[in-house]
């Protein structure tokens, strides 16, 4: 295992996951059980083997609950209504002079898939899980009707967040993992520089994303291979302990276990 000691990691854990249902009316979503651990101890568990000694999160609904598992860096007072972005905002002093990995807070991933994004070297990374169908044809009737549009050349992420009409026009699938350096960031700031506050607060990271790319700021794609979830739902995390329980009764390993 490699260690990075300055390295920083920030989780942004704003906001309540209203789609959790009764699950979240007293703790933040990123509480919520999957598969025996909260989806917060899978992630910080998985930080840790990657060699991330230094994690931090974004706090909002309920953010104080947060406090026995991670260190709170900021806290987004108007996460209920406002997005991702205005999350990160929260940390820009942060941004500013250190490079950060910035996780969603309602995924869950390998280890393994931190390691190779720690070694891209570009300003601004992200991952995309290639084999995104097999999750989503898990989670979705139609796995069309959920998935955003998604393609790269020579590494270098051209196209995100668009409604695709076909599977082809989706090379992969965005997972709410990021990478920036100073320099980084400071092109994300130029990029919302021209923004009222009411815009910036409905902007979602997949929009920032394409604002940049529309701007001519370049973003790696680190490809990944499964091993990861995104916990949206309750459904989502009965249906991925289900897809766990299937494959280890016939002995099996499912292309996106985690752990």
């Amino acid at each position: 295992m490699y260690s990075h000691p300055d390295q920083i990691a920030l989780v942004l854990a704003a906001g309540r996951g209203s789609r959790m249902g009764a699950a979240t009316e007293g703790l933040p979503k990123c509480l919520t059980e999957l598969a025996g651990m909260s989806l917060l101890e899978w992630q910080l568990a998985a930080l840790r083997e990657a060699g991330v000694e230094s994690v931090s999160a974004i706090g909002g609904y309920r953010a104080s609950q947060l406090a026995p598992f991670v260190d709170i860096a900021a806290v987004n007072e108007r996460w209920q209504e406002s997005n991702m972005v205005s999350s990160l905002l929260c940390a820009a002093e942060l941004l500013r002079g250190n490079r950060c990995l910035v996780c969603y807070s309602d995924i869950v991933y390998h280890y393994s898939i931190i390691e190779n994004l720690l070694k891209a070297k570009a300003d601004i990374v992200i991952t995309g899980d290639a084999d995104w169908l097999s999750l989503w044809a898990e989670r979705f009737e139609d796995p069309l009707s959920d998935a955003e549009t998604f393609r790269t050349v020579n590494g270098r992420l051209t196209k995100i967040g668009g409604r695709a009409a076909t599977v082809e026009e989706i090379e992969a699938q965005y997972m709410g993992i990021l990478s920036f350096t100073p320099a980084g960031w400071r092109n994300v700031e130029a990029c919302l520089s021209g923004l009222e506050a009411h815009e910036i607060a409905h902007l979602d990271m997949t929009a920032l994303l394409a604002r940049m790319l529309n701007d001519n700021i370049e973003i790696e794609v680190v490809e990944v291979r499964g091993k990861w979830c995104e916990v949206d739902s309750r459904l989502d995390a009965e249906i991925f302990e289900c897809c766990l329980e299937r494959h280890a009764l016939d002995n099996t390993k499912w292309s996106h276990d985690w752990r």
